[in-house]
Parts: C-alpha cells; structure tokens; sequence
C-alpha cells in the first residue's frame, strides 16, 4: 500500500499545473481519497472539469497563482524557468513522489535518445524471464495510473527530463542512455537540461545500480559526478566487440540496427541481470523484438522503395546514426520547428552522407538546405513546403531499392501535435500516394 503518498497531500493547499493525461491521472488519485476535498486546476487553455469541488484558473496568466498553493503538481513540459517559487510552496509531480513513497522496485531509463527502446526491452527481457513487471512513465502510462496494480512487481519506468526536473528520489537501477542538447528553450540551457536528468541517479545509495554509456561520459556533459554513491557500470559496444554473447544478440534483431541500438540492447541486459534474468531470457526477447512504431519503423515497401518512419528523431546527432544503420538509404527527409538547435555539425555531416536526395522542409530543413548549398554540397536537394509534397518527391527521386527515411532532426510542432502525428501523417501518405 501507499498510505504515505496518500498522507503527502493531507490538509494541504493543492494546486494541479496542466490538465494533460497526468493532470488527469492525479485529480482522479486525489479525488480518490479524498472525495470532498477542494483542488484547483491551471491550464493556458481552456479545459473543463466534471467535479464541483476544482476551481478553474485558465489563460495565459495562468502561472501566476502558483505561490497560493502549499503543494503544485506539475505536468510534464511546463516550464517553470521563469518563475520564482516561494519557500512556502513545494513543486513536485508524479515521477517525484512514485519514488519516494511507492514501495516496489523500480527500473528507470532517461537519456535524449534510446529511452524508449531501452524500457521496452527491459521489460520484455523481464517477462521473458518470469520476473513480474509492469511498464509505465513517458513511455505512455502515468505512474498514477498503476499504483494499484504494481504491487510485488517490479516498475520499469521511462523518465522524460521534465519528469525528473522536480524529483527528489531516484529509483533502485537507474538507465541513463545519452545526452545531447534537448529543450534547451524549457531549461535555459544543457546544464538545465543535463541536471534535470541526472535527479535518475542523484538520490541512489550505494546498494543501487547506475548504468551509463562509456563512449559518452557524462562528465563531459555535466561536469563533476562525484555525489553519485551508487555502483556505476559503463556500457560500450566497442569493449564488447571480441563477446560471443554480445555478437549473439546484435544478430538475433533485425528490428534493432546499428550500433546505438545494440548500445539499448545491453543497457538492458545488464539492468535485467540484477534481477537474475538468464542470457537465455535476454536473448529470447531481443529474438522476439519487432520495433517500435515511429523508431526506425520499416512500415512501406512501394515501387521497390523500403519507407521507413523515424519521426522520433527531434535532434541531429538521432539522424545520421540511423542513416548508416541502415546502410541504403536513398532519400532523407527533413525539416521541422527551429527550437535554436545547433546545426552546423549537422550540416558538415550531411555534406559526405552515404545519400543521394535531400528533401528539406520547413523551418530548421529550409536553413540547412541554403547552407548546404552555400558549401557546395554534392547531394540532390530539395525543398518541399509540406509533407504531401516530400512523399510525393520521394517517389519520384528515390532509386528503386534503396530507402527512403523520414528523420526530421528536428520537433515536429509548426505543422503537428507531436512526432507521432508526423509519422502516422507520412505512412499514410505513402499509403495512399497514387503511383
């Protein structure tokens, strides 16, 4: 049971920051438990509430009323850089109080790419080893919707930065996959962003576990990581090149190319093995992984062309690790919101990319494509204004048995909700396209 989470907001002021599916998930918790009690809700757009006792706040002032509040439940992706919090509020959010106060074991995964390969594949290895599990956090599920459920099972737990910026508890076997520059906007910054996600491993004691990647050390990135008191094991696919296992499970998934994504594969490993997964178990669901939609999803083959939807890739350093990959790819498309991102080793990357066609779309694709060809660049570029335009160039530029790879390297919000708007948006249009 959870009489302490429960406890956390007696006779307490409450005020819940956003009505997404979290903000909805901890109303109906608080509600739960306490049926008479008066709540308030702040949103920047209007959203109605079928409960008598929550007052509404909504608009663009809406963050003004923070410091009225003893407790503010924060949703994911409200950013609160500009705000200042007096000492008599205490900010927090689900992924927060999961950790201090749900008694279970807990798996968690953060990193800007990886996170969601790496927690599915742990908790498939998990099952596959009989160890009762359940999978929850960024990767779909708020933790609030499993606290009855989770009991005697262990919490495989993908952790967004923006779940972990508030957190004050890290969990018992901590992932952290990578680190490149990533809403920078939301932090004021990497170092922002970085410390944000290291909350994952900043609570461990030394009986815990810290996996992290070798060949990026994250003292690069944030510096002195001297307050980490857990176990630290390093993960490199290069230290495991000569390992009969390793080259064993690297084979068994043609779901998961390239080397960034064997890096996922033995995040999990090793995170599953404390929980006494056998390299039988581990092998059996890397055999059995499919994919995951919108993550280097081959979804289409039309006209001789392999289409494949990698709508996740917001960020630069995600593209042309899944170009090589891949290994044939004929045409890139790319494009998206210009979140201030730092293109310009991008650029330089492309201008030797194993492609042949570039299709560039607005706002961050149109910049690099004038770059590119103020450099000289080799490749066929091209530039579309929409989505329906880029597909319909794809098959019209793109050799016939060769790919063609949606990785925007950029976030998908001036034409869509998010990137898997974006994704399902291209494989209909491939779907439909009329040849």
């Amino acid at each position: 049971m959870y009489q302490q989470l429960i406890d956390f907001f007696k006779d307490k002021s409450v005020l819940i920051l956003g009505l997404g599916r979290e903000g909805r998930a901890t109303l109906k918790f608080l509600r739960k438990y306490y049926p008479e009690t008066k709540f308030t809700v702040a949103d920047k757009n209007l959203v109605k509430v079928d409960d008598d006792n929550v007052e509404l706040i909504c608009g663009e002032n809406y963050l003004d009323c923070i410091n009225g509040f003893d407790i503010v439940m924060q949703s994911p992706g409200i950013s609160l850089r500009d705000v200042k919090i007096a000492p008599t509020t205490t900010v927090t959010g689900e992924m927060d109080l999961f950790l201090r106060f749900v008694p279970c074991k807990k798996i968690g995964i953060t990193g800007t790419k990886g996170k969601t390969t790496t927690t599915t594949l742990i908790f498939r290895m998990l099952q596959a080893a009989g160890v009762p599990s359940m999978v929850m956090g960024n990767i779909g599920t708020p933790v609030f919707e499993s606290l009855d459920e989770v009991e005697g099972k262990v919490a495989v737990i993908e952790m967004s930065c923006h779940q972990l910026e508030f957190s004050h508890a890290s969990p018992n076997v901590a992932v952290f996959t990578n680190a490149y520059p990533e809403h920078l906007d939301h932090y004021n910054g990497f170092e922002g962003y970085i410390g944000a996600k290291l909350n994952i491993v900043r609570y461990q004691n030394e009986e815990d576990l810290f996996i992290c990647n070798a060949d990026q050390p994250l003292e690069s990135a944030a510096g002195d990581l001297s307050f980490v008191k857990s176990r630290r094991k390093e993960i490199s696919c290069k230290a495991y090149e000569n390992d009969e296992f390793f080259r064993k499970l690297t084979s068994l998934s043609p779901a998961l190319p390239g080397e960034h994504q064997w890096q996922d594969i033995f995040f999990a490993a090793t995170a599953v093995r404390e929980f006494g997964a056998s390299d039988e178990a581990i092998e059996k669901a890397v055999a059995e992984f499919t994919g995951i939609e919108h993550r280097l999803e081959h979804f289409n083959t039309r006209k001789g062309i392999k289409f494949y939807d990698d709508a996740i890739a917001t960020i630069p350093n995600a593209v042309l690790g899944n170009v090589h990959a891949l290994g044939n790819v004929g045409t890139l498309i790319i494009g998206g919101m210009d979140r201030g991102l730092d293109y310009s080793e991008f650029v330089e990357e492309l201008m030797t990319a194993p492609i042949d066609n570039l299709i560039c779309m607005p706002e961050t694709g149109y910049n690099i494509a004038d770059e590119l060809v103020k450099k000289g660049c080799g490749l066929n570029i091209i530039k579309c204004e929409t989505l329906e335009e880029a597909v319909a160039k794809s098959f019209e530029v793109t050799q016939e048995g060769k790919a063609c790879l949606l990785s925007p390297a950029a976030a998908s919000y001036n034409r869509y909700k998010n990137f898997e708007e974006k994704g399902n948006a291209f494989k209909r249009l491939v779907a439909e396209y009329d040849t």
